[in-house]
């Protein structure tokens, strides 16, 4: 239950204010569909997490521990810097032809990779080396938040400052540095 809701909470948190979050939104406005949008959001995040869960079960079957706690919470400071710096809605309003819901999962998949959220769930499934329950707690993370953008997105943005919801999740994603770190 550790690594569902680790997972969960640091991948909740990376995505406010993240571009495929701003996405969401933009989709969710364009095409007035919600429900086929949020599904079209769960498809792509399952298929891009399992991928990046995938690549961090292998690089942790690859590098010894010793290494591996090291590079990890490097990585977590790296995203504590990273997440401070906020999106933009960088060319997210190019017209699709294809719907809303193959339009929704291209793009969002598409948007993901590289993302700090997909980073984060790679360098999750090298720290717990599971994939499975990995893939379930960022996935259950990434539609909390994009369900938010979908469906209450022009609401949430005039009451909660991103900035503060970016400076929680750096916090976050140092003390889980030390954490792995201490552990060892």
């Amino acid at each position: 239950m550790d690594i569902i809701f680790n997972s969960f909470i640091f991948v909740a948190l990376t995505e406010m204010g993240d571009k495929t979050q701003l996405l969401a939104f933009v989709l969710a406005s364009r095409f007035r569909k919600p429900w086929t949008i949020f599904f079209g959001i769960f498809i792509a995040t399952i298929l891009n997490h399992l991928l990046a869960a995938w690549a961090g079960r292998f690089v942790s079957d690859l590098i010894p521990y010793v290494y591996l706690k090291w590079i990890l919470a490097l990585t977590f400071i790296a995203f504590a810097i990273w997440v401070m710096i906020p999106d933009k809605d960088e060319g997210l309003n190019e017209k699709r032809k294809w719907g809303a819901f193959l339009t929704t999962v291209v793009t969002f998949f598409l948007a993901e990779m590289g993302d700090k959220t997909q980073l984060a769930t790679v360098a999750l499934a090298a720290k717990y080396n599971d994939l499975g329950l990995v893939t379930v707690g960022s996935t259950l993370g990434m539609m909390v938040t994009s369900g938010l953008a979908v469906f209450f997105g022009d609401k949430m943005t005039k009451k909660i400052p991103m900035k503060w919801v970016h400076a929680l999740a750096a916090v976050f994603y140092v003390i889980f540095a030390i954490a792995i770190i201490v552990k060892g």
